[in-house]
């Protein structure tokens, strides 16, 4: 097969544009919103009262149990039944934070309860509330063991985010769709969407490595 290089530089500019709009935008958004139920559900799944520890439970396996795809179309297709309608971007965010919060979750849970014991000990032995050694000495060190797969869940919702053009939203993936469906060469736009995905992650690669070794500068 020739490749179209008319087409390549045609679609190029197109695919970067959603890339820059919507599927980065979306990660950033979504992996923030997503961080903050990942580490309410890490503290109710660590909590010693069964009625927050239970919860938590359940949504864990709920997200970590059933398909993205379906999550994401159960929101946009099916909520619309019980009279709950949401545009492409409001379903699109809510479907990605509510799937990062159920597997950051684990990973936050994990790196708190990677922090010695005696951490704990020590502060409530020089009076801290274990909500003031939570904040202050507790997470600031799970942060640090949670880099690493927190920064690859978020390598992984860039690529999700592809997902999000099954519901109309103007991603990156999005515009592939459209250009190819157009021109008929659906291989040559789509190895292109591919390849810009992949720098995306590479980049993002690059920078968790950067921060990693920061952090071990830091370590203890």
């Amino acid at each position: 097969m020739d490749l179209d290089y008319e087409l390549l530089r045609r679609a190029f500019w197109p695919l970067v544009k959603g890339a820059l709009l919507g599927t980065i935008p979306l990660s950033l958004i979504s992996f923030a919103l997503g961080l903050t139920i990942a580490i309410v559900v890490a503290l109710m799944r660590i909590s010693r009262h069964r009625w927050l520890s239970g919860p938590g439970r359940a949504y864990v396996s709920i997200v970590r149990g059933t398909p993205l795809l379906v999550q994401l179309l159960v929101i946009f297709y099916g909520l619309p039944e019980v009279g709950v309608t949401l545009d492409p971007w409001p379903t699109a965010i809510l479907a990605f934070s509510f799937n990062v919060g159920g597997y950051a979750a684990e990973i936050v849970r994990a790196a708190i309860l990677s922090v010695p014991r005696g951490q704990w000990e020590a502060a409530h032995m020089i009076g801290m509330t274990r909500s003031t050694t939570l904040r202050r000495i507790i997470l600031p060190q799970a942060a640090r063991v949670s880099v690493p797969p927190l920064s690859n869940t978020f390598i992984s919702l860039v690529k999700d985010t592809s997902l999000a053009s099954l519901v109309l939203v103007g991603e990156m993936f999005r515009r592939g769709q459209e250009i190819a469906s157009q021109s008929s060469q659906f291989l040559v736009v789509y190895i292109e969407a591919a390849a810009i995905y992949w720098a995306i992650c590479l980049l993002l690669s690059a920078g968790q490595s950067r921060l990693e070794k920061r952090l071990e500068r830091h370590a203890v």
